[in-house]
């Protein structure tokens, strides 16, 4: 039924090779560039004033539930069934599914060869956070959805992240679900709520004309085409129920959304969850919480309701926690977000305690990720031969601070005091004998949107990421594959995960 990748015996465990550290020939994704690429820059004071409902909904409350609140209510007026379900009769299919994609640079272009044919041949996509960056508007579309996905064949479907949510997602919601209404918030209360009235950034005007050139020159094939329920939703199949759910802003539901979630999260049906946010990530648990009282986690984790995975974008990087429930369950709880953004850093994870560090994974590997740390670090401070560590040397270095063994073995796995006291510096943290949060180096404390700066790219390897997911009536197999911007992997992908669910 389904379409094998050519096998290559590499990855980023086996070889440097694997990881995309030495490239035979280029990739070919700069071909599939528009004719002139925005510099997109997280440097520049414009486009983190553009970001600034970040702070404005943490420090003067998220908004995203009431505005949320009423563009439902409006696709409700249209029609949208109550359940917000897409219905599928076919017992076994498959989708890929990536995070985090819309900088419209070369790291989200370079995904598209690998995942054309690594799953091509699949029968839909869902987008897991931030289709858009940095903020969600709508004439971004074209360059940055339309005309990199324009030869995948099949529908996509998407959950909103943080940064679609900075548009207050009237642009997702024009693509995603065909509503064009601008959902504005209700008015803050309170003796400083001048502030946020005065700062919040509101959505722009949509040009539905241009949007619907561009869905018709890039995807207007009859496949192509598709509407999902609203910016929550759930695919029914026989086999397997996906639920994608929208997190909003800061990683909260409103009440509405939670008596959904729990509602379509009833019965036998072996159940997947997507979201915008991981309820695991960096050894940390992350529950989310739902307007009223309850957590999405306590949703998954309940018996009565199956769930076998939940998926989150966000962190733009891959990580995997094979979690025991109370009665003898494993859940997977999958971070996917490397398909086009800046690289979150993995060498910054401590030893894993939330789950046993042998069943723990990531990619890139925490050695790979420190290695392109310390050169990216090295060029921003001109101190090349101090902060540079090899792939080697960096494994080596996060070995000894964490104790583990090592994703890809070397011989000698002794490192330099140079390599440990960069490792130190870029916030590798202590193995068992955790440092108290505030005394570790900031590189693992600093926002997100200061941080990246140091950690976009324009060559490989992109350690960018994508998950093939198949669905037979017994099993849910995943896999996670490499884009790593390198020619010889565009054919063949790495595949640094692959594990199977049963689903009886």
């Amino acid at each position: 039924m389904f379409a094998e990748v050519p096998p290559d015996p590499e990855n980023s465990r086996t070889s440097e090779a694997g990881a995309g550290w030495v490239c035979g020939r280029p990739g070919t994704f700069t071909e599939l560039l528009p004719p002139r690429v925005t510099d997109f820059s997280w440097r520049r004071p414009r486009v983190l004033w553009r970001s600034r409902n970040d702070v404005i909904a943490r420090w003067f409350g998220d908004p995203s539930n009431a505005i949320r609140r009423r563009c439902v209510a409006a696709l409700r007026e249209r029609g949208t069934p109550a359940a917000f379900t897409v219905h599928r009769a076919e017992p076994e299919f498959s989708f890929v599914l990536l995070g985090d994609t819309g900088e419209g640079d070369k790291s989200q272009y370079a995904v598209v060869p690998p995942l054309l044919h690594a799953a091509g041949d699949t029968d839909f996509m869902v987008v897991a956070s931030d289709v858009i960056y940095p903020t969600g508007d709508a004439g971004q579309y074209p360059d940055k959805f339309f005309r990199p996905y324009k030869d995948y064949p099949g529908p996509i479907f998407a959950v909103p992240g943080n940064h679609d949510w900075y548009d207050g997602l009237r642009g997702f919601l024009h693509v995603f679900c065909g509503l064009d209404a601008d959902c504005a918030p209700p008015p803050w209360r309170g003796p400083l709520s001048f502030v946020p009235r005065l700062l919040w950034r509101r959505s722009g005007e949509v040009d539905g004309p241009v949007l619907e050139e561009a869905r018709e020159r890039f995807r207007g094939g009859a496949g192509q085409r598709s509407l999902q329920p609203g910016p929550y939703w759930a695919v029914d199949t026989p086999a397997l129920r996906v639920i994608g759910i929208d997190t909003g802003i800061t990683g909260a539901l409103d009440r509405d959304q939670g008596r959904w979630l729990r509602e379509v999260s009833g019965g036998p049906k072996p159940k997947l969850l997507v979201t915008g946010k991981p309820l695991y990530v960096d050894d940390d648990h992350r529950p989310g919480t739902i307007e009223g009282g309850g957590t999405v986690d306590e949703i998954v984790q309940d018996p009565a309701h199956h769930y076998v995975a939940a998926i989150g974008g966000d962190i733009h990087n891959y990580q995997r926690y094979p979690r025991k429930t109370a009665d003898g369950r494993t859940i997977q709880y999958i971070v996917s977000g490397g398909g086009g953004a800046f690289m979150h850093a993995t060498h910054t994870i401590p030893r894993t305690r939330v789950v046993d560090e042998g069943d723990f994974r990531c990619y890139p590997l925490r050695g790979d990720s420190l290695s392109r740390y310390s050169k990216l670090y090295g060029r921003w401070l001109r101190l090349p031969k101090l902060f540079e560590l090899t792939p080697e040397e960096a494994t080596a270095a996060v070995e000894h601070r964490l104790g583990i063994k090592p994703g890809r073995g070397y011989k000698d796995p002794a490192p330099s005091r140079r390599a440990r006291f960069v490792a130190a510096l870029l916030g590798v943290p202590r193995g068992e004998r955790r440092r108290p949060r505030a005394l570790r180096f900031p590189v693992h404390k600093l926002p997100q949107r200061f941080r990246s700066e140091f950690a976009d790219w324009d060559d490989p390897p992109f350690f960018k990421s994508f998950l093939r997911l198949d669905v037979t009536e017994s099993e849910l197999r995943v896999r996670c594959y490499a884009a790593t911007g390198c020619g010889d992997h565009e054919t063949a992908p790495p595949c640094e995960d692959d594990f199977v669910i049963p689903l009886r």
